[in-house]
């Protein structure tokens, strides 16, 4: 099973993927894709962890998501936290964008364990206005398309409030 959770910046949807996780059979993994590069998102991982507490197995993946997906399958869920954080490291390190995300969607589409991927919704604004945060827009509207379309169920989350999309 794949879940897509998605929906804007603090709508609430790391929560609410949190408890969906829980809710699911075995011990449940967080793959964390975020880095701490500064005091501000270092204090962002923290509450993050704070808020999930030690029932959770967790994995640090900057990078090689396809991989921790592999290395994980057959316990518990897993949650991806998320989509958006990994695509920029992807395109900061210089990596191919769409070779790794052919990748993820061929791994995520033989998991059995299930896998609820987290990701902001950033093409519901306006047009930025530089080339490169043009690309990063255009990239993630491909990510979560590619990711929504394997899917099982997708939910948009606003406010707190889960929506089915598919």
């Amino acid at each position: 099973m794949v879940i897509l959770i998605t929906g804007g910046a603090r709508s609430g949807k790391s929560f609410y993927a949190e408890g969906r996780a829980l809710a699911m059979p075995g011990a449940p993994h967080y793959i964390a894709t975020a880095e701490a590069g500064d005091a501000e998102m270092a204090a962002r991982i923290a509450a993050h962890r704070a808020r999930r507490g030690p029932d959770w197995k967790v994995a640090e993946v900057p990078l090689d998501l396809p991989g921790a997906l592999e290395a994980t399958d057959g316990a518990g869920a897993r949650l991806v936290d998320c989509l958006t954080l990994w695509l920029s490291n992807l395109m900061l390190a210089d990596m191919n964008v769409a070779e790794e995300t052919a990748r993820l969607l061929a791994v995520a589409r033989h998991q059995a364990a299930p896998v609820l991927f987290v990701s902001n919704e950033v093409g519901m604004g306006i047009v930025p206005d530089n080339a490169l945060a043009r690309r990063f827009r255009d990239e993630a509207g491909r990510l979560n398309q590619g990711i929504a379309a394997l899917a099982d169920e997708v939910q948009f989350v606003v406010s707190g409030y889960p929506m089915r999309v598919k």
